[in-house]
């Protein structure tokens, strides 16, 4: 038999990856493992088994050369094989039958790549998601169970400002994702928070493309640091869930820029994810996952992206009831697009596919382009390289991260004559609310976990050693048994996208709330919002109060009040609720969001004093719903079933509307109190003038009585004389250690040349003017500690880019 040998030594792909840091468990051979060829002292997998050196199983190459051997020799079913997925078992419920969907290796997952014998390539397998795997706890034919760590979800984990603390995360849940035997995490999700209305926003981070950014970039290096994938979504202006397989958002090529792709754009350029996920929507009359400006022009030619592009599941179908007539999404689109990747896959989709590779109606050139990219992935996971995972993660010590994580993003929004901490063990503790005894652990749909047990805020008081009051616990928690299992029979018969609704909360009288108030010496009364994939909130009886709700929150605080003791609400939420109405009745918020499998002890944590929080806000809460600069434009028009969503709001999205045009919120971005006091001093910048970047310096001073940290935020006022600009905007931030009474930290912050530029429409370009920027040092947007100023002396073009993202309709964009 003969062999070329290639003289030339190259790093072999295991070379690679130990260089990398990355090891992969060797067993010895068993039946599972290819055999081994040894040629003039060189080892090599038969990978295919076909007892000779292919030139892909040669590890002397480098591995985009074997995948180049690979691409010559497929065949055009093969190719069209790989560009689209394998199913997902289980979807038919929607779709109707749309053919064979292989199960995959890891039961639950959502999909994967497929195999293909003669080249040694394995199927992959991706599993969502944002918090935390989501696999199938039982298989057939198997007693054991396979649990993964619920997380807190994205709202809370943002809310940490934190972003060694996020990476931690992502090493949790990448080591989960790992020893499950899963590729790819279809996480992090960081769209913008458009409105407080989407019913996905507890998945998502902010309404602030930075914040956004920075804690999607922290938890991909963390996830991928344990040689594992991530796929960040939804790319791109996946603002709502109403209609989203449809809906069509007309957004400027601004708006999009600044704030909807500016999460991306940092995510993929500080963490290099594997995979980025496009959306749904059409943008600007076209779907996103059919957009070359935008998954090629920008995503790859701006930002330099390596990785591969697949749909959001059914991404570029006109709805469900288009698959069950036998439709096709517009495959050799989405193929020139730069959409590598169909997902979940259906045969109708390959039969399309197949016949325009035929044909020729797709080039080969675009075929082979997108295969590579695929390969290149496939040639990176875990199960190419044969890892053999253990089935057992570490799931205590991941509880314990966790933990730590829901604390730190919590967020003490009032604390009135410090009614928090509350130490007191040996005095009694009313726990009122449906939803302290049926915790919110996270929102539904593929963002939801099947975690092995919910720490509720009853256990956790419980496990702190509170002295609860025995009576309330044994008429709620019957109640909330009840309501739960109503609740799971409702979603149920609804179907696999049903929403959550709020559980019914408890009547009782006054002379039982006065009996409580003066055997008790606080109550806790937690608020509890559910949202998930696939429909919107309502402002009625969702964003807003339940009647029952303030009928409750009323009688608790006249009661404990009458008495002279304290009323604590715990939010238990996913994304904003109203609290104007409501907060001057009680004595302490502690926002505690929907904060994962441990959140009952996190919130006793906090609650105690063990923790100080220190999360802050990472959205706006309005006064009023109305408020919102794009309620009149949310979820879209016709009202009743919408086709089309305007953006007139442009860039004033968050607090760049509020601080605007001056509207006063509820709580405003960025804000979160602490159990201690801090001062800001010392603000230094590196130079008067800005040359190419600036280092902004400031002390933080611990002055108060307790240990605890406190998040700097950096806003910058630009000149705007050329275009309209938001009065400031948030460009960097930092949080400090845990400072003991009286000690202090220096934090510095740097400000690069694009943290000064907006984008011109009318000269394709980022552009920083020139004249005098302020830079304002605060603890919110609108506690701002100290100010400075500095100058550019001539305008600077920081970068051009070509034209992408053209109109499809004309509309007035707000100005101030």
């Amino acid at each position: 038999m003969k062999h070329t040998i290639i003289k030339s030594a190259r790093v072999s792909l295991l070379t690679a990856l130990v260089l990398a840091n990355i090891s992969w468990n060797t067993a010895p051979n068993n039946e599972n493992d290819p055999p081994l060829l040894t040629i003039k002292g060189f080892t090599f997998k038969d990978s295919n088994r076909n007892g000779k050196l292919d030139p892909w199983e040669d590890t002397r190459l480098s591995v985009s050369e074997r995948i180049e051997e690979i691409i010559k020799q497929m065949t055009n079913a093969e190719k069209v094989e790989l560009l689209i997925g394998t199913g997902m078992p289980g979807i038919e419920v929607l779709t109707g039958p749309v053919g064979d969907s292989k199960q995959g290796l890891v039961p639950g997952a959502a999909g994967g790549t497929a195999a293909f014998e003669r080249f040694g390539i394995p199927a992959t397998v991706v599993a969502d998601g944002p918090a935390g795997l989501r696999i199938a706890p039982t298989r057939a034919n198997d007693s054991k169970t396979y649990y993964a760590t619920a997380f807190p979800v994205g709202t809370a984990l943002a809310s940490t400002w934190n972003k060694a603390l996020l990476e931690e995360v992502g090493k949790a849940m990448g080591n989960e994702v790992k020893e499950y035997g899963v590729d790819v995490l279809l996480a992090p999700a960081l769209n913008i928070q458009r409105n407080p209305l989407n019913g996905r926003n507890f998945e998502y981070y902010s309404e602030d493309p930075l914040i956004s950014g920075k804690t999607a970039a922290a938890i991909v290096n963390g996830i991928q640091s344990q040689g594992v994938g991530t796929s960040i979504k939804h790319f791109a202006v996946n603002n709502e869930e109403t209609n989203r397989l449809t809906i069509n958002a007309h957004v400027s090529e601004r708006a999009i820029r600044e704030i909807y792709l500016k999460g991306f754009e940092i995510t993929v350029k500080e963490s290099q994810p594997w995979t980025v996920m496009s959306s749904y929507n059409k943008l600007n009359g076209t779907y996103t996952s059919d957009r070359k400006d935008l998954l090629t022009q920008v995503l790859r030619n701006e930002w330099g992206f390596k990785g591969i592009v697949m749909t959001d599941w059914f991404g570029g179908f006109p709805g469900f009831e288009s698959i069950r007539n036998g439709s096709s999404s517009d495959v050799v689109q989405q193929m020139i697009a730069g959409n590598d990747l169909l997902m979940p896959g259906i045969p109708i989709q390959k039969k399309a596919l197949l016949e325009a590779l035929n044909s020729g109606k797709l080039s080969q050139e675009v075929a082979n382009t997108n295969v590579r990219r695929i390969l290149e992935y496939v040639f990176r996971t875990p199960t190419f390289a044969k890892y053999k995972y253990s089935d057992k993660p570490n799931l205590a010590k991941n509880a314990e991260v966790t933990r730590n994580a829901a604390a730190e993003g919590m967020v003490l929004l009032k604390n009135d004559k410090n009614t928090l901490p509350f130490a007191d063990k040996k005095k009694e503790v009313s726990v009122f609310g449906v939803t302290s005894y049926a915790w919110i652990t996270g929102g539904t749909g593929s963002g939801s976990v099947n975690n092995k047990h919910t720490v509720s805020l009853l256990e956790g008081l419980n496990a702190a050693g509170y002295k609860l009051d025995k009576e309330l616990v044994d008429l709620y928690t019957p109640h909330a048994e009840k309501e739960l299992v109503a609740e799971k029979e409702r979603r149920k018969a609804k179907g696999i996208l049903a929403l959550p609704e709020r559980l019914p909360e408890m009547k009782m009288d006054d002379a039982f709330l006065a009996k409580k108030a003066a055997s008790s010496e606080i109550a806790f009364v937690t608020l509890g919002r559910n949202s998930g994939e696939g429909g919107d909130r309502v402002v009625d009886n969702d964003f807003n109060m339940a009647n029952e709700e303030i009928e409750m929150l009323d009688e608790i605080s006249k009661a404990f009040h009458a008495q002279g003791k304290k009323v604590v609400v715990i939010l238990n939420i996913g994304g904003v609720i109203e609290t104007a109405s409501w907060k001057d009745k009680v004595d302490a918020i502690l926002l505690a969001w929907q904060p994962g499998q441990e959140g009952g002890h996190s919130v006793a944590d906090v609650v105690s004093g063990k923790i100080n929080p220190s999360g802050k806000l990472t959205m706006t809460f309005p006064v009023k719903y109305s408020d919102t600069p794009s309620a009149k434009n949310f979820p879209g028009f016709p009202a009743e079933n919408p086709k089309d969503v305007t953006y007139e709001e442009g860039v004033y999205v968050g607090y760049r509307y509020y601080n605007t045009f001056n509207v006063k919120p509820s709580y405003e971005f960025g804000f979160g109190s602490s159990y201690t006091t801090f001062d800001f001093s010392d603000v230094k910048l590196s130079s008067p003038t800005f040359n190419d970047k600036l280092t902004v310096s400031v002390t933080v001073k611990n002055t108060g009585k307790t240990a605890g940290k406190e998040v700097v935020e950096l806003y910058l006022s630009a000149p705007s004389k050329s275009i309209g600009k938001p009065k400031e905007e948030l460009k960097a931030f930092g949080k400090t250690k845990e400072l003991k009474p009286g000690e202090s930290e220096i934090l510095k912050l740097t400000l690069s040349p694009k943290d000064l530029a907006s984008f011109l429409e009318s000269k394709s370009a980022w552009i920083a003017e020139a004249g005098t920027y302020k830079v304002l040092v605060g603890a919110s947007s609108l506690d701002i500690k100290k100010t400075a100023e500095f100058s550019v002396a001539k305008e600077i073009t920081v970068e051009k880019v070509n034209k992408a993202f053209a109109p499809d309709s004309k509309f007035t964009e707000l100005k101030p």
